[in-house]
């Protein structure tokens, strides 16, 4: 399997498929590809693990499996948001990325549901209680909002990461929550009560965007009750930030 990693604001992958090659992705992923490439939808580990992933991990129930029935096909999947795309091999071990960043695996990827330890990380950790874990043989592309920075962690090194800024880690990586020091800090740092920690070894990805930021940030853009259309005209305009706002936090509907 070879793939071409393209574009800048909504990046896209292209893999090219011998014979007998599959490529499996949650449904409505793929965005186009060769004529000779079958088609298969199914819940990809039955209906509990089907369940899972959608009410936990936030991916689709239902996964489409797509096969090249010769050399040389090629599919393409595309990001939802603005970002860019990590090419990962679980061969080297398993990765636990956010909610959501699944895009597409080879077939012997396996997508699980990871709980995040501790009552202080679930509540208050930004990626909630639940995670992605990809694990098996073979390569996953994963979304990541906004640009990529890849860490490698040595044993015992720290790192500490602003809420919701974590996009995928090593299942080496310990990944913990701890609050912040002073009061002044809390009211007046704009931080929140938390922030995120991250120990070594293993490589760690950050995102320099999140989507709950994103939403924040368009809030004060969004019409309300007596506000005429025309006094947010000039600054995006609700129907486009509303169009934003509402795909940002409704996610892929079954």
């Amino acid at each position: 399997m070879r793939y071409e990693i393209f574009g800048e604001t909504l990046p896209a992958v292209t893999i090219q498929l011998d014979k007998g090659e599959r490529i499996y992705t949650q449904r409505g992923g793929m965005m186009w590809m060769s004529s000779n490439m079958s088609m298969e939808t199914n819940m990809q580990g039955g209906v509990l693990k089907g369940l899972a992933r959608r009410f936990a991990a936030g991916s689709s129930m239902f996964m489409a499996t797509y096969t090249a029935e010769s050399n040389g096909q090629t599919f393409t999947a595309a990001s939802s948001f603005p970002g860019s795309i990590l090419a990962y091999d679980v061969s080297r071990g398993n990765i636990i990325a956010q909610t959501g960043a699944f895009l597409c695996a080879e077939t012997g990827v396996g997508l699980d549901v990871y709980t995040v330890p501790g009552l202080g990380t679930m509540f208050f950790g930004g990626e909630g209680v639940f995670m992605q874990e990809l694990s098996g043989k073979g390569i996953v592309f994963l979304e990541i909002d906004g640009s990529a920075k890849e860490i490698e962690l040595q044993r015992g090194e720290m790192l500490k990461v602003n809420t919701g800024n974590i996009a995928a880690f090593e299942k080496t990586v310990t990944f913990s929550i701890e609050r912040i020091k002073g009061l002044k800090n809390i009211a007046f740092g704009g931080e929140g009560l938390f922030i995120s920690t991250v120990e070594g070894p293993g490589r760690v990805w950050l995102q320099t965007m999140a989507k709950s930021t994103v939403a924040r940030q368009l809030i004060p853009f969004l019409p309300s009750s007596g506000t005429s259309s025309s006094s947010i005209s000039g600054a995006f305009g609700g129907t486009i930030a509303g169009g934003i706002l509402g795909g940002l936090l409704s996610g892929d509907d079954e």
